[in-house]
């Protein structure tokens, strides 16, 4: 009996620094014919009728109408990541193309994470490191040990799946929580860590010492920390980001560093990734913010 043919999935490359892991290319290969689009684009013509699904790896291939034009089989897109900002959804669906993606992948590293940002942030562990191993150090000054995060309050905008895992860590520094999110949560859960309710995001923004962003970047999540909220947050507090770069305004941030409306940033995220070189955060002075880029965007 002759062998079933594999689906054909169209994947940007194999290996190199943005490439589908090899290893795990091996995998996917047991299950699909795995076309690369350089494979792809040498024979368009017959490849292109074969190909029923794109697997996207580092938010590539790139997704746009002429690439659909030529599917015309094509049935779903797999990303290979939680979130989906990166993709034009209406465009997709107007071709007929469903979507998936891997939702609490990385839910318990991202919580984790966000919790070590604001460690650092609040402790200065990155001045401390840059001190302690610098050739011109001669002493420790007394005022740079940051501040406490145990007993303090941690805001948290977006207590989703990530959410409430940050909260249930904040739980064991006997944090006071407050949450912000488009629905409450239900009392049990609120008593299981301890979180209260606020309706309003600006009540959170006045009364947190932390305010940590975990929501899906959506039309209405774009910039949704810009000047004004900025500007109604402690003095002292610091903006811990671990969803996407594009939930902050990013210039708004950097005048408010600049001028001392807030402390610190702790930053899992910036737009653009990675940020340029020359960029004016890596010319903050190392008290005025934290920026980190340890998780993978995905």
């Amino acid at each position: 009996m002759e062998a079933q043919e594999l689906p054909c999935v169209l994947i940007d490359c194999i290996g190199g620094k943005h490439g589908v892991y090899e290893d795990h290319a091996e995998f996917l290969k047991e299950r699909f014919c795995l076309i690369t689009m350089k494979e792809y684009l040498e024979n368009k013509n017959f490849l292109g009728k074969k190909i029923r699904a794109i697997y996207m790896w580092y938010h590539k291939p790139v997704i746009n109408e002429e690439l659909l034009q030529s599917l015309p089989n094509l049935k779903i897109v797999a990303s290979s990541g939680v979130g989906i900002d990166h993709l034009d959804l209406s465009l997709l669906s107007s071709y007929g193309v469903k979507v998936s993606n891997t939702p609490f992948i990385v839910s318990t590293d991202t919580a984790d994470l966000g919790m070590a940002l604001m460690l650092a942030s609040s402790r200065r562990l990155v001045e401390g490191h840059q001190m302690a191993i610098s050739p011109d150090t001669e002493y420790f000054p007394a005022d740079w040990l940051g501040a406490e995060v145990s007993g303090a309050t941690l805001g948290i905008i977006g207590m989703g799946t990530i959410g409430y895992k940050v909260a249930e860590r904040a739980k064991a520094f006997e944090m006071k929580i407050l949450y912000h999110n488009r629905k409450q949560r239900n009392k049990e859960e609120e008593r299981a860590v301890g979180a209260t309710y606020c309706k309003k995001i600006d009540d959170l923004l006045q009364q947190a010492d932390f305010v940590m962003l975990v929501v899906n970047l959506t039309p209405q999540t774009h910039k949704l920390i810009g000047k004004r909220e900025l500007q109604l947050m402690k003095p002292t507090a610091i903006l811990i980001n671990i969803s996407r770069g594009l939930v902050v305004d990013q210039d708004a941030l950097v005048e408010a560093l600049q001028n001392k409306v807030i402390k610190a940033a702790a930053l899992d995220v910036t737009y653009p990734e990675p940020l340029p070189r020359l960029d004016i955060f890596f010319k903050f002075n190392r008290s005025e913010c934290v920026c980190c880029k340890i998780r993978k965007s995905l």
